[in-house]
């Protein structure tokens, strides 16, 4: 088996040190190479290499923005017109037809060993955030030729592994983004919340939201997630659309009112129980083909916790049996 890790020096947790001890021990299965990254966009483009290479495993070493890279830098040439997986054959893609043009061909395999703060894709698929002990599961699972085909979120041409969302969330994640270093707080995502609610950097333009089979609805901030949690605050889980899984469509949960009273009931129920929300002011879906966005002015765009910029329109497409992860 041919492989190649990629490592993120930058990541939170991956450190030199650690990446020799997981290179010496996947040298020990496979034929590897290791390709440490030194810009942004430089996973992606080892993972597409390696995707036409014919290499049949791609090892990410590094926090969620490095296994997004590497997903989409797997899945850029994947894509091809044809059938859709949910819909049955339809090249039409609408939010009242739900049908979906995409079908993935073949593509390397994906291993991921944490090494960021959060670690949200990772740990929905039970890897260990330790990157010894997760490590050690992905020398197993290859040992025993262990994998699963993982469903994933196709946003404005952007692959997604766990959420993606437009409005509140993305305006703290471009102001996180702009104020952190190599090391990621809950504090620093508080405070960066705290502050966007007040000031959000780009107003509140309206957001007209559209599904399969029903009327378009309203909101002012609307997250899309490809699993459950949606992300964490430190160690506390949120939970957005608790049904939603990598064997699933997409959860929407969004806001048409920002509220003190209507923001403190919805936070605290999402850090603190798996129960599905409700909400005169929420706007929840599970299980979606697909979903529909736009927006009156720009707004901020976030994929899975990294700001990509700003769109009045974003199509969200769930993509089952889009990937296969080593675990």
């Amino acid at each position: 088996m041919r492989a190649i890790l990629v490592v993120n020096p930058q990541a939170t947790s991956t450190t030199a040190g650690g990446r020799d001890v997981l290179a010496h021990a996947l040298a020990s299965q496979v034929k590897l190479d290791v390709v440490e990254t030194d810009y942004r966009g430089h996973a992606m483009a080892v993972a597409r290499s390696a995707a036409r290479d014919g290499i049949d495993l791609v090892v990410a070493h590094g926090g969620d923005g490095t296994v997004n890279e590497v997903v989409n830098g797997l899945l850029a040439d994947a894509v091809k017109p044809g059938a859709s997986p949910r819909a049955g054959g339809s090249a039409t893609r609408t939010p009242e037809s739900g049908s979906d043009p995409t079908h993935i061909g073949r593509t390397p395999a994906l291993g991921v060993v944490p090494g960021g703060s959060a670690n949200v894709f990772a740990r929905a698929l039970g890897i260990s955030a330790d990157p010894v002990e997760a490590t050690h599961q992905l020398l197993n699972a290859l040992e025993n030729d262990r994998s699963r085909r993982v469903g994933l979120g196709l946003a404005d041409g952007l692959w997604f592994t766990f959420n993606s969302g437009l409005g509140w969330d993305a305006d703290v994640v471009g102001r996180v983004a702009k104020r952190r270093g190599k090391q990621t707080t809950a504090g620093l995502y508080l405070r960066a919340a705290v502050r966007s609610y007040f000031r959000p950097p780009l107003g509140r333009p309206a957001l007209t939201i559209r599904v399969p089979g029903e009327e378009p609805a309203e909101a002012l901030t609307a997250f899309v997630s490809n699993t459950d949690p949606w992300s964490y605050l430190g160690e506390r889980p949120i939970h957005l659309n608790p049904g939603c899984s990598f064997e699933t469509g997409l959860g929407l949960f969004a806001l048409n009112g920002l509220g003190l009273p209507t923001v403190f009931k919805h936070v605290r129920r999402a850090l603190a129980t798996k129960s599905n929300q409700k909400g005169k002011r929420l706007v929840r879906h599970d299980d979606l083909p697909m979903i529909r966005i736009d927006a009156a002015e720009p707004v901020n765009f976030q994929v899975d916790g990294d700001l990509v910029g700003q769109r009045t329109r974003v199509e969200f497409v769930s993509v089952p049996d889009a990937l296969t992860v080593i675990v």
